[in-house]
C-alpha cells in the first residue's frame, strides 16, 4: 500500500477506487489533434488576411503585421459575440485559446459575462479581469526589451 493511502480510511480509499473506475478517460491525442488542426486553420486564416493588407493596401510583409492581429482579434470578438467562438473552443481546445484570438475571446467574454451590472461597473470593471495581466505583461517586457535596445546602442553593441 502507498504513503498516499496509508492515512485514509477504508471508506475513503473504497470512495477512490470506485472514482477511478468511473472517470472518463480523456482522449488525448484525439484533443490534440484538433487543436493542431484548429489552431493551424485560425493561423490560417491570418496568414490570408496578412496577404490581403499587403495585396489591396501596399503593406510590406514587416508592416502588415500590426492590423493583421488587430483584424484577428476584431474577429474574435465578433464571433464570440455570435457564440461561434465558443464553440470552436470546446472542439479545438488549446487551438483556439492559443492564438492572438484567445486574447480577443476572453476580453469580451468577460465583457459578455458582467453586463448586466451596467457598463462602467460590469462591462468596464471586468473587461480586463483575465487580459489585463497579459496587457501588463506584454508592456512591461516591451518597455525592458526597448530599455535593453537603448542602452546596447548606446553603448556601442548595435
Amino acid at each position: 500500500m502507498s504513503k498516499k493511502n496509508s492515512n485514509k480510511t477504508p471508506e475513503q480509499q473504497q470512495y477512490e477506487q470506485l472514482e477511478q473506475k468511473h472517470e472518463l478517460q480523456r482522449p488525448l491525442l484525439k484533443n490534440c489533434i484538433r487543436a493542431f488542426w484548429v489552431g493551424g486553420l485560425i493561423c490560417a486564416v491570418g496568414q490570408a488576411i496578412t496577404y490581403f493588407y499587403i495585396y489591396f493596401f501596399n503593406f510590406t510583409e514587416q508592416t502588415a503585421g500590426n492590423p493583421t492581429v488587430a483584424t484577428m482579434i476584431f474577429l474574435s470578438m465578433l464571433l464570440t459575440g455570435f457564440g461561434f467562438y465558443d464553440r470552436l473552443g470546446q472542439f479545438g481546445g488549446a487551438g483556439s485559446a492559443v492564438p492572438v484570438t484567445g486574447f480577443g475571446n476572453a476580453v469580451i467574454s468577460a465583457a459578455i459575462e458582467h453586463r448586466t451590472e451596467g457598463f462602467v461597473l460590469g462591462v468596464g470593471g471586468n473587461m480586463f479581469k483575465l487580459a489585463g495581466s497579459v496587457i501588463l505583461f506584454g508592456v512591461f517586457s516591451a518597455f525592458v526589451v526597448a530599455l535593453i535596445k537603448t542602452l546596447l546602442g548606446i553603448w556601442g553593441v548595435i
